[in-house]
């Protein structure tokens, strides 16, 4: 039975009514009309080429820029029943070839691209032979040189159109300042397109920005209030863990999630946090693109955004539902510093960019001419160590060259291992009784790799953890420790990251061609991170009202609920006294410091009790000791 948009929406979504102009969008898409949809985060811009895609033939053909934002709406796709692929970079060539045949041939709805891939000879004569009803260009922005992503190989996608002219095009962006809308409509060469653009104002949501020193101490105290589902965001797999272990010692149940973790680990991780059984997800910037959790009350940035584009989608993933949310940025003193150093001190000049390259080419010894679609896994350290290079300003190389349609970066924590036991099976028994700890790895071990006595076998981690119940570390432990034992002949490397050369190397050209293109991606990064200061630093004007700025919005009142609009209109306390006379009793018991006296009077804001100790203070009725406790005067 074919299906109205109206009845997909609730069949496969369980929603009753569409977002703001989301069935306006999907009706010119059905009507065979260009469009255009700037909707904020939490707008709901993926179902109007999904539901197209649901209640039409043909395949919608999906241009996205991030791998694990095309994996996470694949799988969402999946759980609801929708027959949907993503091509991973590093695919062989055979792999790519069946899995476009059975795009071709399968009943899929829809298929997502990376805008390179759309440069492949085999690719495009596939989608030369299927029926594909729309092309959706996903985060349009980085069409852009103005835009915060800026990827030139979205500037072929006009060029591309012309393999399939027949099929509309929907872009769709949640971040465009009137300069970037400008420039995308241009570079698409949209036939007379429909544009679709809600205000970029978030009446529910609050945004923060709070000085703290001590950030772990705000967190707890913003958790032990706000019970909802929330997201830290942080800049390195080590602070997750961080702050991950921090919450969760504190009774507050979070997951770290990032790149390093195991497919199967994230979608684990993933899952507890979607269904609730995990409040709060500490991750790194990536996550969070492409899942529709509506019921996120709380975002936090305990390091500062490199651009108001990436904080304000971040930011928008709290309170899709409509219910009151907030976003807060926990910022230090030093975090501005900390910033410059990390997004414009290490932006790579072109020779660095040349050096980097010619390495890289080097390292995996690829000839003159050649390296073209192959797949490298490598540790990342290993390689910058190779070399003596500064491994922040490499990784900003790898991701200029990424950006710049040179080669596809993704990081990939992965083990490649192999095993043979040396010893008797009485001998490793009688050594698994004076070592218990390994007994489980070591059995499941056993189980899964028949002949592992007679000859050395290719293992796999990830497996065995999953067998024996535990983590890959401590199978990686557990063999360390046979080995040591001289019970077995281990050999072992670890890859945390992957890429796929797009072109021959061809040293200098390939780096003049792109010089222009990087050049201007170091000035507009370098324009951001002052936007970004700009607003951490405006301390006299509504932060909604900044944001709305920035993306050529006005908007007349402020909002009331911001950290500025807050401080402007405090709230009147009914009975100062009340305050000053409950600390007194708290001291009588004990010295405590300003932090615990507003622990343990939670009815009243900081900044209240902060103004009576003060006045206490005046009147000598307390006094402040040497370790910054609070006692009353005698």
């Amino acid at each position: 039975m074919k299906l109205d948009p109206q009845q997909a929406l609730a069949r496969f979504w369980g929603y009753d009514h569409f977002r703001p102009q989301q069935l306006e969008i999907i009706n010119a898409v059905l009507a065979g009309k260009d469009a255009v949809a700037l909707l904020p985060t939490g707008g709901g811009k993926s179902l109007c080429y999904q539901i197209p895609a649901l209640v039409q033939e043909g395949l919608v053909l999906v241009v996205s820029p991030l791998l694990s934002l095309m994996r996470d709406q694949v799988m969402q796709l999946a759980n609801k029943g929708i027959k949907a692929m993503y091509i991973p970079g590093g695919t062989p060539y055979q792999e790519l070839d069946t899995l476009l045949d059975n795009c071709i041939y399968g009943n899929y709805k829809l298929l997502y691209l990376s805008p390179e891939r759309l440069q492949q000879e085999l690719v495009i004569e596939r989608i030369k032979q299927m029926n594909i009803s729309l092309l959706a260009i996903d985060e349009a922005h980085c069409i852009s040189q103005w835009g915060h992503d800026f990827r030139p190989a979205y500037r072929n996608i006009a060029a591309f159109r012309e393999i399939i002219p027949e099929v509309n095009c929907l872009a769709v962006t949640a971040t465009a300042t009137p300069q970037v809308k400008k420039d995308m409509l241009q570079q698409l060469e949209l036939e007379d397109p429909h544009i679709f653009q809600t205000s970029f104002q978030r009446k529910n949501l609050a945004y923060l920005v709070l000085q703290e020193e001590d950030k772990l101490y705000r967190l707890r105290q913003i958790f032990n209030t706000k019970k909802g589902a929330a997201i830290v965001y942080v800049r390195s797999r080590k602070t997750a863990h961080k702050y991950a272990q921090y919450l969760s010692a504190q009774n507050i149940k979070a997951h770290f999630y990032h790149g390093g973790l195991g497919n199967q680990e994230r979608n684990n991780r993933f899952q507890d946090w979607m269904e609730n059984k995990v409040q709060v997800m500490v991750a790194t910037s990536a996550f969070g693109m492409g899942i529709d959790k509506a019921d996120v009350q709380t975002v936090i940035h305990v390091e500062l955004p490199e651009s108001l584009e990436s904080y304000f989608q971040e930011a928008g993933r709290a309170g899709r539902n409509g219910n009151p949310a907030g976003s807060v940025i926990l910022y230090a003193p030093g975090d501005a510093q900390r910033l410059k150093n990390q997004f414009i001190k290490v932006l790579p000049h072109i020779d660095m960019v040349r050096s980097v390259y010619k390495k890289l080419n080097s390292y995996f010894q690829i000839s003159y001419g050649e390296g073209a679609q192959n797949t490298f896994r490598f540790n990342f350290m290993h390689f910058c160590k190779t070399y003596a290079f500064n491994t922040l300003v490499a990784y900003n190389v790898l991701q200029v060259l990424d950006r710049n349609s040179v080669l596809l970066l993704a990081q990939e924590f992965s083990r490649k291992a192999s095993l043979q036991i040396k010893v008797s099976p009485v001998s490793l028994t009688y050594n698994l009784i004076k070592n218990p700890g390994i007994d489980a790895v070591v059995k499941t071990m056993l189980r899964t790799y028949g002949g592992i006595f007679d000859q050395q076998l290719n293992i796999d981690h990830a497996i065995i953890a999953k067998k024996a119940n535990t983590s890959v570390a401590a199978v990686h432990e557990a063999l360390l420790q046979l080995e040591k034992d001289d019970l077995v002949t281990y050999t072992h490397e670890s890859f945390d990251t992957a890429i796929t050369f797009l072109v021959p190397r061809e040293d200098d050209h390939v780096i003049h061609t792109i010089s222009r293109d990087v050049k201007a991606q170091n000035a507009r990064k370098t324009e951001q991170v002052k936007a970004m200061l700009h607003y951490i630093e405006n301390d006299s004007v509504c932060r909604s009202r900044q944001l709305l700025a920035y993306f050529g919005e006005k908007q007349s009142a402020a909002c009331g609920k911001c950290d500025i609009c807050l401080k402007k209109s405090p709230k009147k306390t009914k009975n100062p006294s009340a305050i000053a006379e409950k600390i007194a009793v708290l001291l009588q018991d004990r010295p405590l410091n300003s932090r615990l006296i507003c622990e343990k009077l939670p009815a009243y804001t900081e900044a209240e009790i902060i103004v009576q100790l003060k006045i206490l203070l005046e009147q000598k009725r307390v006094k402040l000791t040497p370790n910054n406790t609070y006692i009353l005067q005698k």
